[in-house]
């Protein structure tokens, strides 16, 4: 019988995800939430499902034993008891997870009639689900749409009730509930200079302690396939955890025992892997004040290294009628050296990127032309049509390509040299937007693939002077529909889109996982990133600068000609 991964393999590799997205609530108080992997103080309480009912048939169990895929408490204990003794023991559900559209749309069918179930010994049940996306036995979420089919052989036990003796190995989760029972943890990983730690975000079932969890994802597994060509582990393969349990004391200490080869290791690489681990306990929501190693009960000499963050966030960027700059309170305060260069083009603007530092933008004319600005120089390094909005790098590269040309990406430099960039959207007939992440390990998109479009990510690797070579395999993430208005980073692992499909609409993603949407201001024409979602920004045809809070948005600014982006988000 085919297991469950299997039919999970072909429906991914078959057919592509339309993620359904659900709107957030239109009234009430705004609340703020916890940020995606952060854990509040009180445990979670999640659904209690059911066990088997005393003389249900062949396809109540069955039913009953999928149902039971929302209480992962004690290795998924409920669901068990659906399970022959034997098949208690052999079903594994942790290696994976189809997740389907609805519980209430599965077609469940029985080789044993209702009128016969008393006379029969034996049962078989298929049931058929419209799959929407699939979680390995990584952690890692994929999208895989379209039908997937599933087996399960019963038998009648000696007290007269029917159990499931063959069924496939993975649990099966309907899309609206799998964010309860499932939550996302960012992994931590270095980019290629040891310098940055890029997230990779996994599925793992909610619980009390989560600790434990991400620390054996991230010691023995590796990044996901799609990012790992940008990014790499301190951890050396012959070093795991020595026991299965990773305790935090009272001081907020997580003791993290070690395989014996980890005493051998450099003080660098101790360092490294001490940094790596404690930002993806704390990314995960886990209060921890630092990780300590040990071997054999000795504590090992461990430090930490420096990593690049993004810098603080100033506010929003704006164009206004003889001011550029960051709006702080009801004034634009400029940036010294640019702001200048930037009102001294007299031809209208239609986008501006602003490089980390503040040292230099790329700016797009209304006409499509796309110069750098700063050093006192104005330079149009691609002077190729159709360009679109050009989107600046951590390393201060400029990525420009036409959109009807996704093949052909440029890197500019700040020597304005160019450098193309092999394996840039293969299977895109256009692209219509680009934007780098702040680690600038990864670069995520908004593609045409014939008469659909997609949000898709990339890993971006370089050579060892930084220049960006090529992109890595390309990970699609949701479809959207209408006219896309802006792409932009949200913190590290989430992308905001603005679409008009047909009203403006708000999708916010998260980068290997799952996506939702709410309405947008009417008239949105722009968008611009944020370290958090009540960062975000939205420009109105009419020059309003909205702010978004929750489920409202709440006029900031008035006469915004351009809302201007910074690089990295």
């Amino acid at each position: 019988m085919r297991n469950l991964l299997r039919g999970i393999a072909l429906a991914a590799a078959s057919l592509v995800l339309l993620t359904a997205c659900t709107g957030l609530p239109t009234s009430g108080d705004v609340n703020v939430g916890l940020e995606l992997g952060e854990s509040p103080d009180d445990a979670d309480f999640l659904p209690l499902a059911s066990g088997p009912a005393p003389g249900a048939g062949p396809r109540e169990i069955v039913e009953g034993f999928m149902e039971a895929a929302i209480t992962p408490a004690e290795n998924w204990e409920i669901a068990r008891r659906f399970l022959t003794p034997d098949m208690q023991r052999s079903w594994r559900p942790s290696t994976g997870v189809a997740v389907d559209a609805s519980a209430t749309d599965r077609a469940v069918s029985s080789s044993v009639l209702d009128e016969d179930v008393d006379d029969a010994d034996a049962a078989d049940v298929q049931v058929q689900l419209d799959q929407v996306a699939s979680v390995d036995s990584s952690g890692e979420y994929s999208s895989a749409a379209g039908p997937a089919n599933l087996a399960f052989a019963l038998e009648r036990t000696d007290a007269g009730e029917w159990r499931i003796s063959q069924a496939p190995d993975g649990i099966v989760i309907d899309e609206e509930r799998f964010s309860t029972v499932f939550e996302g943890y960012p992994l931590q990983y270095f980019d290629r200079t040891w310098s940055r730690l890029v997230p990779d975000v996994r599925w793992f079932p909610r619980r009390t302690s989560i600790a434990t969890t991400v620390v054996q994802a991230l010691i023995s597994g590796s990044p996901s396939s799609w990012l790992e060509p940008a990014v790499q582990t301190a951890f050396p393969a012959d070093v795991q955890l020595a026991q299965d349990a990773v305790p935090i004391n009272a001081n907020q200490v997580a003791e993290v025992a070690l395989t014996r080869p980890a005493a051998a290791l450099e003080t660098q690489t101790l360092a490294r892997m001490r940094t790596q681990l404690q930002e993806t306990l704390r990314a995960s929501g886990v209060h921890v004040s630092q990780v300590r190693f040990t071997v054999d009960g000795r504590t090992l000499d461990a430090g930490v290294v420096n990593v690049v963050v993004p810098p603080q966030e100033s506010g929003p960027l704006v164009l206004t009628d003889g001011a550029f700059g960051t709006i702080v309170g009801d004034e634009v305060s400029p940036i010294d050296g640019l702001s200048d260069e930037i009102l001294s083009i007299s031809e209208p603007i239609a986008a501006i990127d602003v490089a980390a530092d503040d040292g230099m933008a790329a700016v797009q004319l209304v006409d499509g032309r796309a110069y750098l600005v700063g050093d006192g120089r104005l330079d149009e390094p691609d002077v190729r049509g159709g360009l679109i909005a050009p989107s600046l790098d951590p390393y201060d590269y400029t990525w420009t390509v036409p959109t009807a040309s996704p093949t052909e990406v440029l890197v500019w430099g700040s020597d304005r040299m160019s450098h193309p960039v092999a394996n840039a959207w293969p299977d895109a007939s256009a692209v219509l937007q680009m934007r780098v992440s702040a680690d600038g390990s990864r670069i995520a998109a908004v593609i045409e693939v014939g008469s659909q479009r997609w949000v898709v990510v990339a890993a971006v690797v370089r050579d060892e002077s930084g220049v960006p070579t090529e992109l890595g395999p390309m990970k699609q993430q949701t479809r959207v529909d209408g006219d896309v208005q802006g792409l932009v980073w949200v913190g590290d692992y989430r992308l905001a889109v603005l679409a008009d499909s047909p009203s403006p609409d708000l999708l916010t993603q998260v980068v290997g996982g799952t996506a939702t949407v709410e309405s947008a201001p009417t008239g949105a024409t722009a968008l611009s990133g944020a370290r958090t979602v009540s960062g975000v920004r939205v420009l109105s045809t009419d020059g309003a600068l909205l702010a978004h809070a929750g489920s409202a948005w709440r006029e900031v600014a008035t006469g915004v000609r351009v809302l201007a982006t910074r690089a990295g988000q």
